[in-house]
């Protein structure tokens, strides 16, 4: 690396003209929004459990059809990256998961919940495929991990707004109310378009391979993708993506419910694990970006993964006081959140320009869509084994298919994206 590169978290920032600083907080707000509208859901679990009488199984298969949903959106989303850009994809994708967000306050059924839940997963997708991208091109090869590792911490800011809403709405609302009442705020990203459609342009190295395809006659195609050259980038990168999103998904819809069920917390009770859970997911986000270009994407993926899978052994399996496991939630939000920072600048690397869209957005949402299942299983298993249990044997199989897949995947840092 150039000597003169500035290697602290934030040098990435400092050396960004305004349409760079205005793209990254356009991704930036989205992400957090996004991040803010799937965990309302997890959040509200338990109270819907309760007033519809619905059992953990097919509450967390909720969870499961937002992630499968989300996995086919994030494909089609990286599809139409390709086809007709990065932003306006964005714009869309946004507006889909806003809309849907409000459309699950109004239902009356866990059935209605479910089926506008799934519709809502097709955007929330496509955000981070066309988000994630968008920033990968925009930013140089040396500040690549950190600008986007920043981004993805938006996540967890997104999932405290989320349980503030939580305590604020729970404590002066009445549950029947305050469950619907999270689900309508949830509306409230579609604004992000406004800003978006004004300050973030389309990136020119996106526009310019668009540009030479059109001119041979040519479009992207969606199998591409597994052409002989991509297809082993393509099968590494699922499989990397379901063990980090499997174990993240796994811990995240549950660790609510348990806290309450087996810790026996109320929901404001359980606020404070959760803050300090997602004070340790920041955390985690920020050291994971500057790892990313400091030493690389595969050792942070390596450490991230082997810590993620034994400090969730220890948080639900250890006979420990509610103090104890207070402050052990910061290492769980750490680990089990660090490793998504060096996602999408990894897979950003992995594909060609014209491909980049497609492939990021299929690898990274096949891994969704396959760790969409570990929600449902944590919750079938439950009944039978503890929902303690259930998340530690999950989450576990998970992070190990992730460290496997770092361990047989090349190392990007640095990488020089071309047009073509």
């Amino acid at each position: 690396m150039d000597s003169h590169v500035d290697t602290s978290l934030t040098g990435f920032y400092k050396t960004m003209n305004q349409t760079e600083k205005k793209t990254f907080w356009g991704c930036f707000m989205g992400w957090a929004l996004d991040g803010m509208d799937f965990m309302i859901y997890p959040l509200v679990i338990g109270t819907i459990i309760t007033l519809w009488q619905v059992d953990r199984g097919l509450a967390g298969l909720a969870v499961t059809a937002t992630l499968l949903a989300s996995a086919f959106g994030g494909w089609f989303a990286g599809y139409l990256a390709d086809r007709i850009g990065r932003v306006r994809t964005l714009q869309f994708t946004v507006l889909w998961f806003s809309c849907f967000s409000l459309i699950c306050a109004f239902t009356q059924d866990f059935n209605q919940l479910m089926i506008a839940r799934g519709i809502l997963g097709f955007g929330f997708g496509g955000e981070w495929a066309a988000g994630a991208v968008l920033m990968g091109e925009t930013i140089r090869a040396e500040y690549r991990g950190r600008a986007v590792g920043c981004v993805q911490s938006a996540w967890a800011l997104g999932w405290g707004a989320a349980v503030l809403m939580q305590a604020i709405l729970f404590s002066a609302l009445p549950p029947e109310t305050a469950w619907r009442a999270m689900f309508v705020i949830g509306f409230l990203p579609a604004l992000l378009i406004l800003y978006i459609r004004r300050h973030v342009p389309e990136p020119e190295i996106a526009q310019i391979a668009r540009e030479k395809l059109a001119q041979e006659g040519r479009a992207p195609s969606i199998i591409e993708i597994f052409k002989p050259d991509v297809i082993k980038a393509t099968i590494l990168g699922s499989i990397l993506s379901m063990g980090a999103q499997g174990g993240y998904y796994a811990i995240t819809s549950w660790v609510p419910t348990f806290l309450k069920s087996e810790r026996h917390l109320t929901v404001v009770g359980s606020s404070s694990y959760l803050a300090i859970l997602i004070f340790g997911s920041f955390s985690g986000y920020l050291v994971g970006a500057w790892m990313a270009d400091k030493y690389g994407r595969r050792l942070l993926f390596i450490i991230f993964g082997i810590g993620a899978g034994v400090i969730t052994a220890l948080y639900t399996q250890l006979d420990i006081t509610n103090g104890m496991m207070l402050w052990l939630g910061f290492p769980l939000g750490f680990f089990a959140s660090g490793y998504y920072s060096g996602m999408g600048a990894f897979l950003t690397e992995l594909f060609p320009t014209a491909l980049r869209g497609s492939g990021q957005g299929f690898t990274y949402n096949f891994g969704r869509g396959m760790g969409a299942l570990f929600p449902a299983l944590v919750g079938f298993i439950s009944q039978s084994y503890g929902l303690g249990n259930g998340i530690a044997i999950f989450a576990c199989f998970a992070y190990t298919l992730f460290v496997i897949a770092a361990l047989l995947l090349p190392e990007t840092k640095g990488k020089i994206l071309k047009p073509l």
